[in-house]
């Protein structure tokens, strides 16, 4: 199995979770770190194996993964890693945009000078991911960086609305991290400089602007993608 058997030491699930849940949890964390890719072919007993517990949590955690999207399951053919389409990547990104153009909007009336200078330190942590050509690093700290916008919007709803939606995004992100990367992040210094300057409305046109950018460099790379495919 592609890269999960050295990924798999540390991550081996833990008590006192649920064990199906701590199994769910990772299987999730894995597809969405890449260690599992879109396409691949998931077999319980590898699976089971290199998690350290027996197959049934992994065989629950498989069918609830189907039903939310993570995994197809097969007939006769078995688990298999979920491959987005343009259109799943569209529409959850378009509703990722627009939660985040408010917090942008949030962010801009509300943050202190301490927290510009911690969205600078976060976009410090990027460059620095991009410039070692680390795609889960560029990742996390891409997540790290929107988390804070959304934190410092002070509005806890939209938090939770976004936090449904952040590791599916993680996941899309990752395959176009590399690609996307210096665009993304210039784009990210420009909307500080707004949030800095508590300009609210240059702020959320500013995300509304990035957000569409990631989301048309996604659809196009996986149409392509699928066109090498075919």
């Amino acid at each position: 199995m592609r890269d999960i058997r050295s990924a798999a030491a540390s991550v081996r699930v833990t008590r006192p979770v649920p064990l199906r849940q701590a199994v769910y949890d990772t299987l999730i964390e894995l597809i969405v770190n890449g260690t599992l890719t879109p396409g691949q072919h998931l077999v319980e007993s590898e699976l089971a194996e290199h998690l350290g517990v027996s197959r049934q949590p992994v065989r629950e955690a498989l069918q609830r993964l189907q039903t939310d999207g993570w995994v197809d399951l097969r007939p006769g053919q078995g688990a298999f890693v979920h491959s987005p389409t343009p259109e799943e990547a569209s529409q959850l990104l378009s509703v990722r945009a627009v939660l985040e153009t408010h917090s942008a909007h949030g962010a801009a009336l509300y943050a202190t000078e301490q927290d510009v200078t911690r969205l600078w330190e976060l976009q410090e942590a990027g460059i620095a991911a991009l410039t070692a050509d680390d795609a889960r690093g560029i990742v996390e700290a891409n997540a790290a960086l929107h988390g804070f916008i959304t934190h410092l919007s002070r509005n806890d709803v939209l938090a939770e609305f976004i936090r449904q939606v952040d590791r599916r995004v993680r996941w899309y992100y990752m395959p176009i991290a590399r690609p996307r990367g210096k665009d993304a992040w210039n784009e990210h210094a420009t909307l500080i400089n707004a949030i800095a300057e508590g300009d609210a409305e240059r702020s959320e046109n500013l995300m509304r602007r990035h957000t569409q950018n990631t989301t048309d460099f996604y659809c196009r790379q996986i149409a392509a993608a699928a066109a090498q495919r075919m």
